[in-house]
């Protein structure tokens, strides 16, 4: 058996869809082999968004869902499988993110929690599973977020270049290459596509804002801008994460109170300079020039990118496809080498990002036999 191939699953704040990735680390960088997206059935969907918000009965209803989302997760591997015509027993593990049902490391006893059985995923796939990354760096102090500025850094780093890798999911997050290995940082900025994709979906029943083209259709109300980025977190100094228990629906509505008679289209463009200038801020305060490299769902918003690119003119601004990473794939292929890095019995996790106490290996083996 191959020792090179693994699996990695990812499914992000955004929850459209469960990315997996097949990954082979036979050479100097990792190869993608092939990919794939299973989508999320709406029932589940529905679920999963009630879950993320305290309610009633939550006890059984994350049993049910962990054992769901588990299904829906080895069902993307099956399906993975099937499409690159590789077999099971050739693969050496799985790396699953799980989803996110609650992320807050900032309470007196933090925690973080991610659900989709890994054991489901064994037994349904027959690979040994590593699962559960981020509850060690919680133990340890740290954030348990971001993970993957440790794989940026060994992908993507160029020696006395400063690179900023730019991953904007439902939450956008920042790894800041500064071209010496000891002084890469890493943080979320606050909000990426989820504020966006709430208000498309609310008021024109769109799963996202394609290119943009909604948010370039409005004009960005000031008043409001400045109010949205007086959120507390957008002061805070890293290490920092966030998730949906801060930037949400229910919150974005409270923002809105006072601006009934907005143009819809113009919250949508108010959101989408959010975004931006949210980002922007956080990385003048690393740098005021560099190369800046977009990935995730967010890299293909022409309109973020282009208002992005207007806000930081220091910044050469590509997708990661330009360092020969397709930028929809970049945190799959991340998940599948932290699951390499837990077989080899290597640290994964960078204290400076998240501010764990020490480096240590993270995540937990769950064997299909």
């Amino acid at each position: 058996m191959t020792q090179s191939l693994f699996i990695g699953l990812m499914s992000g704040t955004s929850m459209d869809g469960v990315d997996a990735v097949l990954v082979d680390f036979a050479g100097a960088e990792p190869k993608l082999v092939a990919a794939h997206t299973e989508a999320i059935p709406e029932h589940l969907l529905k679920g999963l968004q009630r879950l993320c918000q305290p309610g009633q009965d939550e006890i059984n209803r994350l049993g049910r869902l962990d054992r769901s989302v588990g299904s829906l997760f080895a069902k993307a591997v099956n399906n993975l499988l099937q499409k690159a015509g590789v077999e099971a027993k050739d693969i050496t593990a799985i790396g699953s993110h799980g989803q996110t049902v609650r992320h807050m490391p900032n309470l007196e006893v933090g925690f973080t929690l991610q659900i989709g059985d890994p054991n489901t995923i064994a037994a349904e796939t027959g690979i040994d599973v590593i699962a559960d990354f981020r509850r060690k760096d919680i133990a340890l102090g740290g954030q348990g977020a971001p993970l993957v500025p440790a794989f940026h850094q060994q992908v993507f780093a160029k020696d006395g270049q400063c690179r900023i890798i730019l991953n904007i999911g439902g939450i956008a997050n920042i790894t800041f290459l500064p071209g010496n290995a000891d002084a890469v940082l890493g943080f979320d900025t606050g909000p990426g596509n989820t504020l966006i994709d709430a208000w498309v979906q609310e008021v024109r029943q769109q799963p996202f804002d394609a290119d943009g083209a909604f948010a370039d259709s409005g004009n960005t109300n000031d008043k409001l801008l400045t109010q949205l980025l007086s959120h507390p977190y957008f002061a805070l100094s890293h290490p920092k994460s966030t998730g949906r228990e801060l930037f949400n629906r229910a919150w974005l509505e409270q923002q809105l109170e006072d601006f009934a008679n907005l143009d819809e289209a113009d919250i949508q463009s108010t959101l989408l300079d959010l975004t931006c200038r949210s980002i922007a801020q956080d990385i003048y305060k690393l740098s005021w020039e560099g190369e800046l490299f977009v990935c995730g769902g967010g890299a293909l918003n022409g309109a973020l990118v282009r208002r992005l690119g207007a806000l930081l003119p220091g910044y050469s601004i590509e997708t990661t496809s330009a360092l020969g990473v397709d930028p929809k794939w970049v945190e799959g292929i991340a998940f599948a080498w932290l699951a390499l890095r837990h077989h080899q019995g290597l640290p994964a996790n960078l204290p400076a990002v998240t501010g764990a106490k020490r480096m240590a290996v993270l995540g937990a083996r769950f064997p299909a036999n």
